[in-house]
């Protein structure tokens, strides 16, 4: 082996972490079993939009694995009542711990049996992991204890009566609570080896930020924004047309409670104009779908209507002006204020004129539509300045950031939240930008430079206020990945009664997904294996009766309406994918009652295997994306060993 000048450098650098032959030759002895055990389990869910409760939920059961642990392990011997009694537990160990005392057992006998059975299922769970791995996850102030229980031999070793011993010693200091709620969180962390989130944590539902809340503390998550995701980001940004939409849609779906009580954000100026504004105004088209109870009468829906419509018509002002100053965003079929007849309140669209539902435009001056009156300059601002000085928001939109990305390559995956824009013939669509025509993984790539600088760079930075605009377009833009319509047509929504023009038309992906070649034009382009590599989206809840599954298995759309919203239209509550060293388990869920339900009844949401793909050989760490990582390690460790035996560098002793 000969080594050059740059190589003995890295291993000087090297050997400051690894100082001798016996760390270096432990660590590849180390490394190399990680290498030959079977892959951890990845999660992917998609679609989130605010269900909290639900969210919460299936993170807590992993779409049902804990539970599937469960009646492999224990399914011989102990009764179906038990096993969801005991996956309850897992779930929510503080409040069913706190329902069985209520509930008049005889406790020491129910502590006996449950730690036995944790341990048991804790013996299980860790099979694909070294000890070191288990240890750094396990609660400090119980690891030795841990550690005897589970890995004791009690037959070699007769420790049967040593391991009970501990378990009467837990049990009579009285630390069998803290004991089994960390068993629990420890099994719940190990059943899981990496969530991935496609997309749409926000709007809908009431808990975007209770969401975002739970994925900042798990313990190992990877985000592909959505547009509903990006629209906050952009909000966070500064972005005034996004912070519009934003308001919009949580007034439109009743949920104002994630923006005024969740990041502090107060819409006061906003409600004080809308009632001077449009008090009289029935405000028809802007009645909140309501699928929670947040408001508390029909007054409040009354006054929710005035400050959507109040907003709405900021939105298209902000929304025209921004396609004004970036026509190559190509999206001028959304400006529609100069194309309305104020006098006889009809609208031209698509060169086809249609009668409005409202003829009260008390702010709009037909001879300059797009611009601001000096009320809703001032409101813009106040709210501007809200969103930017939300220490829990942006504290949120970094997370985003340092967690996520608009696609992720991982284990020859493809991950990505909406589609891949594609011509009519499945080729690349064609992207005109600011730096020229982009396509393809370089559109991806460019995008998401171009919000990241919105974002980051400072205020003097001349591309600075170049990608705040960007997030609005990666929000509802005719070629956005995160997007995939040619237009949004909320404008026709608002205020045209004639559901033709409220019809959103796909980009082709939607349609040629189903087309085995395209699907591997596409992994290809992002470096991945023609023949086995597979697409995960999500974005379009899969509708009654269609297949989440495409392109022979080679595609999973994993929107199936876990927010309430869509229900009536996937009728289920969602889907997610689990894959784990034996292949792809796609699960459907039923709708998710409550948390109250989950502990008393012990109601677990019915998860349904639609899909399934074995492979035919076990996939070990050594072929996943971190094992090659893995074996970058060795070669180097193999290196520096090589190094300090020849006396090229020195042991630090």
């Amino acid at each position: 082996m000969e080594l050059n000048q740059s190589d003995l450098n890295y291993l000087e650098l090297l050997s400051t972490r690894y100082r001798t032959m016996e760390e270096a030759s432990t660590e590849i002895i180390n490394l190399t079993a990680i290498q030959n055990l079977p892959k951890g389990t990845e999660h992917f869910i998609s679609d989130i939009h605010g269900e909290y409760e639900a969210f919460q939920h299936i993170l807590k059961n992993a779409s049902g694995v804990i539970k599937l642990k469960i009646d492999e392990t224990f399914g011989g011997y102990v009764s179906p009542e038990e096993r969801n009694a005991l996956a309850t537990l897992i779930y929510y160990p503080e409040e069913k711990l706190e329902l069985i005392k209520k509930q008049g057992f005889h406790m020491e006998t129910f502590y006996k049996k449950t730690l036995h059975r944790l341990i048991t299922l804790l013996s299980v769970v860790t099979v694909k992991f070294t000890r070191s791995y288990v240890r750094k996850r396990m609660p400090k102030e119980f690891s030795y204890i841990i550690e005897e229980l589970l890995y004791g031999d009690t037959v070699a070793h007769g420790k049967e009566s040593y391991k009970e011993s501990i378990i009467q010693s837990i049990i009579d200091l009285d630390v069998a609570d803290d004991f089994i709620i960390k068993m629990s969180e420890l099994i719940s962390c190990l059943v899981v080896h990496r969530l991935h989130v496609l997309g749409d944590i926000y709007d809908r539902g009431t808990g975007g930020d209770v969401v975002l809340n739970a994925l900042k503390e798990y313990h190992s998550v990877d985000i592909q924004w959505g547009n509903h995701d990006i629209l906050w980001m952009g909000a966070a940004a500064g972005n005034t047309a996004c912070i519009a939409n934003v308001i919009r849609i949580c007034t439109r779906y009743d949920n104002l409670h994630t923006l005024e009580v969740g990041y502090g954000i107060s819409i006061r100026p906003l409600l004080t104009f809308a009632m001077a504004t449009y008090g009289d105004d029935p405000c028809p088209n802007f009645k909140p779908i309501v699928t929670t109870k947040d408001a508390l009468a029909a007054s409040d829906y009354n006054t929710l209507a005035k400050i959507s419509k109040a907003i709405a018509i900021i939105q298209f002002k902000l929304e025209g002006q921004m396609i004004q100053r970036h026509p190559h965003y190509e999206m001028e079929a959304l400006r529609h204020l100069h194309n309305v007849n104020y006098e006889d309140a009809t609208v031209e669209i698509d060169g086809k004129i249609y009668p409005m539902n409202n003829k009260n435009f008390p702010t709009i001056d037909p001879a300059d539509p797009y611009r601001l009156t000096e009320m809703e300059e001032a409101v813009v601002g106040r709210l501007k300045d809200a969103f930017l000085e939300s220490e829990l928001l942006q504290n949120h939109v970094r997370f985003l950031f340092s967690a996520g990305s608009i696609y992720k390559c991982y284990n020859n995956n493809l991950l990505f939240h909406g589609c891949m824009p594609l011509n009519e013939d499945g080729s690349f669509m064609e992207i005109m930008t600011e730096d020229g025509p982009m396509c393809g993984k370089k559109w991806f790539d460019y995008a998401e430079r171009i919000v990241r600088q919105g974002y980051f760079a400072s205020e003097n930075d001349p591309g600075k206020q170049r990608g705040v605009d960007f997030f609005w377009y990666l929000w509802c833009g005719y070629k956005s990945p995160l997007f995939g319509k040619k237009k949004i047509t909320t404008f026709e929504r608002c205020f045209v009664e004639d559901k033709e023009t409220w019809k959103e038309e796909k980009n082709p992906y939607y349609t040629l997904l189903n087309d085995e070649e395209v699907v591997e034009n596409i992994v290809v382009e992002f470096g991945l294996d023609r023949k086995t590599a597979h697409i995960v989206n999500g974005h379009m809840p899969v509708k009654k009766g269609s297949d989440p599954v495409h392109a022979n298995g080679r595609v999973f759309v994993i929107d199936g309406g876990l927010s309430k919203a869509y229900q009536k239209t996937t009728g289920i509550a969602g889907y997610s994918l689990i894959y784990n060293s034996l292949g792809f388990i796609l699960a459907s869920h039923q709708p998710f009652e409550s948390k109250e339900a989950a502990v008393r009844e012990e109601r677990d949401i019915v998860s349904t295997t639609v899909a399934k793909q074995d492979i035919t050989k076990r996939i070990l760490n050594k072929d996943t994306d971190p094992g090659k990582e893995n074996q970058k390690q060795i070669d180097d460790l193999k290196m520096l060993l090589y190094a300090f035996r020849n006396g090229l560098i020195k042991e630090k002793i």
